[in-house]
């Protein structure tokens, strides 16, 4: 089945980063929690960079989504596929090379994206409990 996307076109390093900076402020701008950014150039085709963020509730992940998606179209001329949506516990926007994730606080947590992609970058998740005994 063909896809009713169109192929992404080839992106300059200058186009990239701005898509990135914007990405970033925009998320600053609707008071994301914890975000963080792993750049994935040169360790995996799917993008240059992933962005992970939280909201503190399904509404604020799905108004950040949609204002997301909004600048993205607008400004850069894009249109970034979104899933997730109707529930918001967990949005993935599809910005070509910018993959972004927002979660809700408890979704992130389960799922830890970030110790999964890091590559070994990150600092590691700290623990539910404190070790009996530590």
């Amino acid at each position: 089945m063909a896809s009713s996307f169109p192929a992404p076109r080839p992106s300059s390093p200058e186009e990239v980063d701005a898509l990135h900076r914007l990405i970033l402020q925009s998320l600053e701008d609707d008071q994301a929690v914890e975000t963080i950014s792993i750049p994935l150039a040169g360790k995996s085709s799917i993008a240059d960079h992933m962005v992970i963020a939280s909201g503190r509730s399904t509404r604020q992940v799905a108004s950040m989504a949609v204002k997301l998606a909004e600048k993205i179209k607008a400004e850069v001329g894009r249109t970034p596929r979104i899933e997730g949506l109707p529930t918001a516990d967990w949005v993935l926007i599809d910005a070509g090379d910018v993959i972004v994730h927002l979660f809700r606080p408890e979704v992130r947590t389960f799922y830890n994206l970030e110790r999964m992609w890091a590559f070994g970058d990150a600092p590691p998740a700290p623990a539910a409990a404190s070790q009996p005994g530590a």
